[in-house]
Formats: C-alpha cells, sequence, structure tokens
C-alpha cells in the first residue's frame, strides 16, 4: 500500500511543480522522473513500489477504454476527417525517418573523423 502512496505523492508533486512553473512540462512527466530520481538514489524503496507499479501495469488495459469508447462515440468526426489525419500521419513520419537519418549520418561522420583524427595523431 506504501507504494501506492509514493506513486501518488510523486504524481501530485509532479502536478505542482507543473502548475507552479505554468504548465511548460506536463505534471506526470515530471512526477515520473522526480520517482525515478528517488528509486535511483534510493530515497524510495523499490521493493515498496514494485507490488504497486505490477498492479498498475496489469490493469493498464482499462485505463485505455475510456479512449476507446471516446474514438467509438466520435467515428463520424474522424471519418469526415480520415484523409487529413492520413496524410498528417504519414508526411509526419516521413520527415521523423528523414530528420533521424539525417542525424545519423552527421553524428556517424563526426565519429569516423575523430576516429581519423585519432589514428593519425598516433602516428
Amino acid at each position: 500500500m506504501t507504494g501506492l502512496f509514493y506513486i501518488l505523492f510523486f504524481w501530485l508533486a509532479g502536478n505542482a511543480l507543473s502548475l507552479a512553473t505554468s504548465g511548460y512540462v506536463s505534471g506526470n512527466i515530471i512526477g515520473m522522473i522526480l520517482l525515478f530520481a528517488s528509486l535511483c538514489l534510493r530515497w524510495v524503496p523499490a521493493d515498496r513500489v514494485r507490488p504497486a507499479a505490477r498492479f498498475l501495469l496489469g490493469s493498464m488495459a482499462l485505463f485505455f477504454v475510456p479512449y476507446g469508447v471516446g474514438l467509438m462515440v466520435s467515428y463520424r468526426v474522424i471519418l469526415e476527417n480520415l484523409w487529413a489525419i492520413l496524410v498528417s500521419g504519414v508526411i509526419s513520419t516521413v520527415l521523423v525517418i528523414f530528420v533521424a537519418g539525417k542525424t545519423f549520418q552527421s553524428l556517424n561522420r563526426r565519429a569516423r573523423m575523430r576516429h581519423i583524427r585519432h589514428i593519425r595523431h598516433a602516428e
């Protein structure tokens, strides 16, 4: 039961910090970062949080039921805008793949140049 307290406490603390900082970052994210840091620093014993975390993860499918119902209720709106949704999904996916590829190429090129300089310097 204390594990659920820790999870809810850090969720609440994250939301409070989010409100204090004008909500720039979601309170849920801040709370999870705080909980993660507390677990890493061993301020919160992982053995206490583990049972509650396993229970919540096991019940996660139930948390998505309201969103699924919302999709079913608004299916007409989705159908009316299906092409816009599909086109924006495809374009954003292609852009993400392109940017990730270019970033990888750039970082790979830098690493190769650094390696070549290191070899020349060693000679």
